[in-house]
């Protein structure tokens, strides 16, 4: 088998970053995403093609882990933290039904299919649907929230829903993994998994994350302000993010949704700061905008730091910055890894839950869960298809590795798993594009379309 030393790659890596970055402008515009194309590179360099890398899954299970669960975190409060709108706002109510029902139905909907036509145990089959069903807030920059400035209801709901429905997916897996290792569990155990497991986990996590987000982002940002520091702020926001996630887990809560609160939780802070001393020509500043765009963040001065906004812009700007960065370096890292093994653990049963899931599972859930809401049918076909699957489902896969799940039990769900995200990524990579475009046109000649003529 040929291959490259450690200054091949490097050369390797170092010209595909430099090429996707240079030609982004074209991609953006294109009909494909910049992590399909380092999923297809992944696939060139590994045994399909050139052969000169090759990866099991399950024998690097815990670094994997290790891995996506630090760009998820990034990810999701990252995630969090653009979320600008009122916890009011009819969007949080789309996010939470995608979040919540909507997951449920795509759980049970994979499992039966999975258990039904693939022929596989009920528990297995559980867990794949639990794997699978969390969409990706890594992959989707195409369909989700850009900035916060952005309250486009379509986007907001997706950004939410990828925040929110990893705290739906993981007890689920939970429990399949414990059906696999005791088959007939005592009304014990099941209330224990519900109680602490589901329940718990989710109103844990959210509330621990929230109170870490505005208690610390709060006390960091007043403290900066009294002291006129102007240094840059990102590991504020990395201590943020580690004590959200950590401190969950310690709890025995869901560390994710707690990083994704603890976005959520900072930028109420902004939010705070922002209406206290802007908006009505306070301090001589006249301005809604989020605080990030009052700022310079290369220009930065003691005098302009005697301003609470412009320190939380800082705050903010640093934290986007340092995430954006880290999530896309961490996120393409990680499809390129996928696009390796991608090829050899390529399934029938894969390509079959994946077919079914995209066009069939996810748009129904989400069609039912969103019924009753009186949204526009053409939004909710959107919310149906832009369900993109990525490095959540790659994280459960190496979490159920590495508690239980192996031998020809654990080849077969990975196989499925990867597939399923290969396929994922490609076709909403190529899909993303133009019907957003589509979406795009359509509204702008809403807008441009005149009043009906009240007739008297």
């Amino acid at each position: 088998m040929p291959s490259m030393g450690i200054l091949g790659w490097i050369v390797f890596i170092s010209v595909l970053l430099a090429v996707t970055s240079t030609a982004a402008g074209w991609i953006r515009r294109g009909p494909i995403t910049s992590f399909a194309i380092y999923l297809v590179m992944g696939v060139v360099v590994g045994p399909a093609v050139l052969d000169l890398v090759r990866l099991d899954i399950g024998d690097n299970a815990s670094w994997l882990r290790g891995m996506t669960e630090a760009g998820l975190v990034v990810s999701l409060f990252i995630t969090g933290l653009k979320l600008r709108l009122p916890l009011r706002h009819r969007a949080w109510l789309t996010s939470l039904r995608l979040a919540v029902p909507g997951m449920l139905l795509t759980i049970a909907g994979v499992t039966w299919l999975v258990h039904a036509f693939v022929g596989w145990p009920w528990p297995i089959a559980l867990a794949i649907a639990a794997m699978l069903s969390p969409t990706d807030p890594v992959l989707s920059s195409l369909v989700s929230v850009d900035d916060a400035r952005d309250d486009d209801a379509m986007r907001v709901a997706l950004s939410g829903e990828a925040g929110l429905n990893d705290g739906t997916a993981l007890p689920f897996l939970l429990l399949a993994l414990m059906l696999l290792a005791t088959p007939h569990m005592e009304p014990g155990a099941w209330l224990h998994w519900f109680t602490r497991d589901l329940v718990w986990e989710w109103v844990a996590g959210l509330g621990f994350g929230l109170a870490v987000g505005w208690l610390v982002g709060y006390g960091g940002t007043h403290l900066r302000h009294a002291t006129q520091d102007v240094a840059p702020s990102d590991f504020l926001a990395l201590g943020i993010m580690g004590l959200a996630y950590g401190g969950a887990e310690l709890l025995h809560a869901s560390g994710f949704l707690a990083a994704f609160a603890a976005g959520v939780g900072l930028r109420r802070v902004e939010l705070t700061v922002t209406e206290q001393h802007t908006g009505s020509e306070k301090d001589g500043m006249a301005d809604d905008s989020p605080a990030e765009l009052l700022v310079r963040p290369n220009e930065r001065s003691t005098a302009d730091a005697k301003h609470p906004a412009h320190t939380v812009g800082w705050v903010v700007s640093d934290a986007l910055s340092f995430g954006d960065t880290t999530e896309r370096l961490i996120g393409g890292a990680l499809v390129f890894v996928a696009g390796i093994a991608a090829w050899p653990s390529f399934s029938a049963a894969g390509v079959a839950v994946a077919l079914a899931l995209l066009f069939v599972i996810r748009p129904a859930a989400v069609w039912i869960s969103t019924m009753g809401e009186r949204l526009p049918w053409q939004r909710r076909l959107l919310l149906g298809w832009f369900g993109i699957r990525g490095l959540g489902s790659i994280n459960y896969l190496a979490f159920a590795l590495t508690h239980g799940l192996s031998g020809s039990a654990g080849k077969a769900v990975t196989h499925a798993v990867l597939t399923v995200v290969a396929l994922s990524i490609l076709v909403h990579g190529v899909t993303a594009t133009p019907l957003m475009n589509w979406r795009g046109r359509a509204l702008e000649n809403h807008r441009k379309r005149p009043p009906p003529t009240r007739v008297h």
